[in-house]
């Protein structure tokens, strides 16, 4: 069986599985491990879905638990808890997508702009580390920094005469729900630039140097150049981003949440962890899972579908 075809006309070259595997066995072998690690963590647990179907209980095994059909579905969709856990994580995964999507294109056409490499530099570096770091880390510094009395914003606000009293950031809902959007963007943003800056050197310098001689302002080219030489990128992150619209991340929650803003912090994380392994409801907590992830899946699919019918490429 031939393994490859060269495209150059006139020279056949054919290569069997076995020719092959002598030649990159090293390769082979370290592409070996990922490949059972994505099996044994992706693939392995799908025969445990079928406790969706059961009252499952753990001392009892999939034997001895009752079958119990649709019927764990049945209850989690009629849920009140369920249904503002969706909503909460609906509206805050829409949100985030609105205001931290954006973030990355312009910092990475702000940067491409600078005409200093060792300070653009420095800049790519503070700006990505967030991304490094823990949840745990961030929500600790938060609190330190927006504590409604003793936290240096509100202090620094207060001595600067911009505030009488602290304003309760991470203590209020309303306050809670801004300061919440606003560092999971700052957390994200230099991460997403790296991926548009890489992008923008793949466009042509000639183009800029054309636009420069018809007397094209920067403006201009960031516009008419540059954006449009990353279309394909922001298409691709944006669809595959609307597949995460129905996740939440728990850590980040139970960093955040405390029972003062526990209105806009009950997200479906947090909703999954408080029955599965808090309540024991194995069965709901895996059907939730379940229907997080082909929510995700048919939103790929149906913004994968646009974004061909309006000329792109998409992503499948």
């Amino acid at each position: 069986m031939a393994f490859g075809k060269s495209k150059t006309p006139g020279l056949k070259v054919h290569t069997t599985w076995r020719k092959a595997l002598a030649r990159d066995w090293q390769l082979y072998l370290l592409l070996l491990f990922p490949v059972i690690m994505v099996v044994v963590f992706n693939y392995a647990s799908y025969p445990g879905l079928r406790m969706i179907f059961m009252d499952y209980k753990p001392a009892k095994g999939y034997d001895g638990s009752k079958w119990v059909g649709l019927g764990t579905f049945e209850k989690v969709f009629r849920d009140k808890d369920f249904h503002r856990s969706l909503r909460n994580s609906i509206v805050f995964n829409l949100l985030d997508l609105a205001v931290g999507f954006p973030m990355p294109i312009i910092l990475a056409l702000i940067l491409n702009e600078l005409k200093f490499p060792r300070f653009k530099k420095v800049t790519q570096t503070i700006l990505y580390l967030p991304h490094f770091l823990s949840w745990v880390i961030i929500g600790s510094v938060a609190y330190q920094l927006f504590r409604p009395n003793s936290g240096i914003v509100n202090i620094v606000m207060m001595n600067w005469g911009l505030i009488d009293k602290g304003i309760p950031f991470l203590t209020e809902k309303w306050h809670w729900a801004v300061t919440y959007l606003l560092i999971g963007v700052w957390q994200s943003m230099g991460w997403g630039t790296i991926i548009y800056l890489a992008a923008i050197t793949s466009i042509s310098g000639e183009l800029y140097e054309a636009a420069m001689i018809d007397g094209a302002s920067r403006w201009q080219r960031m516009w008419h150049i540059t954006l449009p030489g990353i279309k394909g990128t922001v298409v691709t992150l944006l669809i595959m981003n609307l597949g995460k619209v129905m996740n939440s991340n728990y850590e980040r929650l139970d960093q955040f949440g405390n029972t003062q803003v526990k209105d806009f912090q009950y997200q479906l994380a947090v909703y999954i962890y408080d029955k599965g392994l808090a309540g024991s409801k194995f069965s709901m907590a895996t059907a939730v899972g379940l229907f997080q992830s082909v929510v995700g899946l048919c939103l790929v699919l149906i913004a994968d579908r646009v974004a061909k019918a309006l000329g792109e490429d998409g992503l499948i």
